[in-house]
C-alpha cells in the first residue's frame, strides 16, 4: 500500500550548501512514516558519511553512481557517460518497480547540466512516473525544462561559507 495518494517533483538547486542535506531530510521522513525511499547519487562514487548513515535507515536503498574522483566539465572520462546511465537505468527502475514511495536523485541536476545524461530520459521519467511516487532531484543547474516541471523548487543561496575563510570540508558537517 502506497504512503503518498500523490507525489510530487521536487527540485533542489542553487550554489548554497545543503541540497543533498534537504533531500535527505525527506528521507529520514519517509523511513520515520514506514514508506520506502530509493536514493540514486549520481557521480558520487566516493563513501561519503551519507552513505554510511542511510545504511541504518529502515527501508532506504542506497545508489551510487560515478567515480571517487570530482568530474570537471572539461575533463569528462568515457566512464562518466556509463555511470550516468547505469545511473538512469537505476533511477528508472526504482520509480517503476512498485517497491518505492520516494526516489532521491541526488546530483542528477549537475550530470544534466555536464552533459551526462539526455534531458529526454528525466523527463520522460517525470511523465511517465506513478502517482504516488515523489521525486526529488538535487545539484546545481538543473535545466529550464526540469524547473518547469517541478512542483516544489528550493534554491539554496550561498551568503557564507566557511571555505571562504579557508576552513575546507569537515567530516561530519561536509563530507
Amino acid at each position: 500500500m502506497p504512503i503518498l495518494e500523490y507525489g510530487l517533483v521536487h527540485v533542489y538547486m542553487g550554489h548554497g550548501k545543503g541540497k543533498t542535506t534537504s533531500a535527505l531530510g525527506i528521507v529520514l521522513r519517509m523511513a520515520g512514516c514506514g514508506g520506502k525511499s530509493a536514493v540514486v547519487q549520481f557521480m558520487k562514487g566516493w563513501p561519503y558519511s551519507e552513505a554510511k548513515a542511510l545504511r541504518f535507515l529502515p527501508g532506504v536503498t542506497l545508489f551510487q553512481t560515478g567515480r571517487p574522483d570530482y568530474v570537471y566539465p572539461d575533463k569528462i572520462d568515457p566512464l562518466d557517460f556509463s555511470e550516468a546511465e547505469r545511473g538512469v537505468s537505476i533511477a528508472r527502475e526504482a520509480v517503476f518497480s512498485g517497491e518505492y514511495d520516494l526516489v532521491v536523485l541526488d546530483e542528477l541536476n549537475v550530470a544534466l547540466s555536464f552533459g551526462l545524461v539526455p534531458l529526454g530520459r528525466v523527463l520522460d521519467l517525470i511523465e511517465g512516473k506513478p502517482p504516488q511516487v515523489e521525486l526529488v532531484f538535487t545539484g546545481r543547474n538543473p535545466p529550464q525544462e526540469l524547473i518547469d516541471r517541478a512542483d516544489l523548487i528550493t534554491e539554496m543561496v550561498e551568503i557564507r561559507h566557511p571555505f571562504q575563510k579557508g576552513i575546507l570540508a569537515r567530516k561530519g558537517i561536509d563530507c
